[in-house]
This record gives structure tokens, sequence and C-alpha cells, in this order.
């Protein structure tokens, strides 16, 4: 039970020596970091032997996938830079490894969102090459509107998940419908007219009304005549009864046999109707300690997290998942598989499911709680939703402007 490497005290795994210095060697042997010497690579060898479960990293290094970029690093056939890693063919070994490298300094910083959608957009307006009356429009579309908007985000530090997907949808279906102008009248976007855009909303499917960014978009640009999007209303707004929402509360604060990190996400949903996205987007840096308990920043005012919740937020703090390969400086309060990454916000999605929450129905029935209780703008302040929203949902609960002005306490 010694090492005859190191003498740690530990389970032999390979001819005398424990799972961490087989490991070191392996990575040595992979990597080459002396053969010419590459500081880098041996900072990565380090970070990598010294991961809490060295077996994780073993078992993943011996892969296929990880195992060819591994030693293509040390033949120094693939260089320790983003465009390398772009070359190369995307699947989640090569990214799992370039956040690696991102996240402990031996690759520079970069919006992983905003980089798959650059990657993204360009394979799409590639594909439109043979169809320029649709690529040109489509593409200044992309770059001058949702491109410029998501570099300015990034640099606000803003998650991009939700945007992202929006935008794909925006840009996919405007093509689409651009393609159908050509086919229908042979027109192109200088010849649309209401009646065209009108009679195209009003067939098909619901994922037609994505077009509406693109219209106004070539109206302010002037790009067609003055055209009007008509406003698309969910047929009905999901909810689950206030019975329903505690009785949910509780099952997640009484079932220890299940995990902690869903349970968590589900009380941030439950307690204070945050977007999945955003959820799954927080640091651990957004809980706070202050003198009467716990606060979680959601907006401009700190929330106070329930005492009966506290201790539960805090034993998930000391135990979040995904720290065993190389993730354990992860910022992110709900880490993802990826190192350096958030969970994603359809994986949230599934383990609140799986827990029996319906989050459109959950999100909804909190925020018309927490409006009957409290001033809309209050509670748009405490939550980060626009005032718009906050206040739509106090008009679908029915609350009197009057009720509210009882509950604002007198200054002098």
């Amino acid at each position: 039970m010694t090492c005859d490497s190191c003498g740690a005290e530990a389970e032999r795994f390979r001819a005398g020596h424990c799972i961490r210095c087989v490991l070191r060697t392996d990575l040595e042997m992979l990597l080459k970091p002396h053969s010419p010497p590459d500081l880098r690579l041996k900072a990565l060898i380090n970070v990598l032997a010294e991961v809490e479960r060295p077996e994780s990293i073993y078992t993943w290094m011996r892969g296929e996938n990880p195992q060819e970029l591994l030693a293509r690093l040390g033949t120094r056939n693939l260089a320790l830079t983003h465009e390398s890693f772009d070359a190369l063919p995307g699947n989640r070994s090569v990214e799992h490894l370039r956040e690696l490298l991102i996240l402990h300094g031996m690759l520079p910083e970069r919006d992983r969102q905003l980089a798959t959608f650059e990657r993204w957009l360009a394979t799409r307006i590639g594909d439109l090459a043979n169809t320029p009356t649709i690529q040109s429009p489509i593409e200044r579309f992309a770059t001058w509107h949702h491109l410029k908007r998501f570099r300015s985000l990034t640099s606000q530090g803003r998650d991009l998940s939700a945007a992202v997907r929006s935008a794909k949808q925006e840009i996919t279906e405007s093509g689409k419908f651009l393609a159908w102008l050509g086919v229908e009248y042979g027109l192109t976007i200088a010849d649309l007219r209401q009646g065209h855009l009108d009679e195209y909303l009003s067939e098909g499917p619901s994922t037609r009304h994505s077009i509406g960014t693109f219209i106004v978009w070539l109206v302010k640009n002037h790009e067609t005549a003055t055209l009007e999007v008509p406003h698309r209303y969910p047929a009905t707004r999901p909810l689950i009864t206030q019975q329903q929402r505690i009785d949910l509360i509780r099952h997640c604060l009484e079932s220890g046999h299940l995990p902690l990190a869903p349970r968590v996400a589900a009380l941030i949903l439950l307690l204070y109707g945050q977007p999945i996205g955003k959820i799954a987007a927080l640091r651990c840096s957004d809980l706070q300690t202050q003198p009467d308990g716990l606060h979680l920043n959601l907006g401009n005012i700190p929330v106070l997290v329930p005492a009966q919740v506290a201790p539960m937020f805090w034993g998930y703090l000391a135990h979040r998942p995904n720290q065993q390969t190389g993730n354990g400086a992860s910022p992110w309060l709900f880490p993802g598989t990826m190192p350096g990454q958030h969970i994603h916000a359809d994986s949230m999605l599934v383990q609140l499911r799986t827990l029996g929450i319906d989050p459109g129905g959950a999100r909804n029935s909190t925020l018309r709680s927490l409006v009957q209780e409290l001033q809309p703008t209050l509670v748009a302040n405490a939550l980060g939703y626009s005032y718009q929203v906050i206040h739509k949902h106090a008009a679908d609960a029915a609350v009197p402007l009057a009720g509210y002005a009882r509950k604002v306490p007198k200054t002098h």
C-alpha cells in the first residue's frame, strides 16, 4: 500500500506505483514537455495529475479521441492556439480539452457561446452560397444585428446561451421565408409587401413568427417597404396551483436521496421565479452572507434565502458536482461537465422535469404569487426582470394597484 515512486500510502496501481504517479508518467510520455521544452505542457501535466480523483483522468485520456489529441500536442502537430483547435473536426473531446486549457490559462479566454455561434453562422452562410438573393440579406442581418449584439453582451460578461439559441432559430426561419418568397412569387426582399407577409404567417407552424425580428430589421434599414409584424400571443400561460408549488418546495427540501444540484436549482425557480438559463449561469459569488442571513443576487437588490433553505444551499456549495476532472476552480454555482463552463440550460431543464416540475408553470405561478405580496417594481428590481414583464404578471393576477399603495410604508 506504499507507492515505490512517491512513497504515498496508496494502492499500487501498476508496477508498484500509485495511480497518480502512473498518470503523470503516461502524460509525460504523450505530451513530451521536455522535447522541446514547453512550460504550458508541463503545467497541463500538473493540472491533470493533481486532480482529486486521478482515476477519472486516467480513464478519460485512454479514450481514442483524447489520447490522439494529447499525442498530437506532444508531437507539436497541434499548436496551443484556438485556430488550431478550430481546424479540428468538432467533437466533445476537442472542446473538453480546449476548455480545460482555457480554464488553466494555457489558451486565451474567449466566449464559448460566441465562438460556437460564429462557426455555426459561417457554415449557415456557406450553405446559402447558391442562392445569393437569400444569402446576402441573411448574412447582413446575422452579422449586423445578432453578431454585433452578442459581442457587446460578451464584453459585459453576459451569458449568451438563450440568446444564441433564439438567434439561430430567427436566422434559420428567415432563410426559409426568403426561400418561400422566391418559390411562390419569384420575389426578393425589395419587392416584399404586407400581403406576402400576412399570407406566410397565417399558414404553417408557429415557428414562422420567428421572422419578426428580421422583418423589423429590414424595415429599419430601408431594405423593404414599411411592414407591420403581427404580435403573436401564446394561447395559454402555463400555471401550477399554489398548493402544487408548496408541495414541490417540500419535495425538494425533504428528498435527501435525490441529487442536490437539481433540488437547489428547483428551489431557486420555485422561490424566485427565475428563467432556467439564468439559474444555470449563476456564480458561487452570487450567494453572499449578510448579517441577517444568506442572500442571492438576482437583480439590483439581494434577496434573502429563507432560513429553512439556507443550510441546503451551504451544503451544496461544499459539494458541487463535476469538480473531479480539472474543473475544481470553476466559479459556477452549477458547473457543467465541460471544464470552465456552467451546466447547459437544456440539461438543467431535463433535471427539473425529472423532479416532476413544469418549469414554465412553476415560474409563472411563483411570479404571480410574489406580485400579490409585494410591489411589482420591488419584485422586478429584486429578481432582475423588466418592469413590463412583472406588471404583466400583476395584471394577470388581477391585483388592484390600490392594494400596493396600502403596502408601501410611509416616508417623512
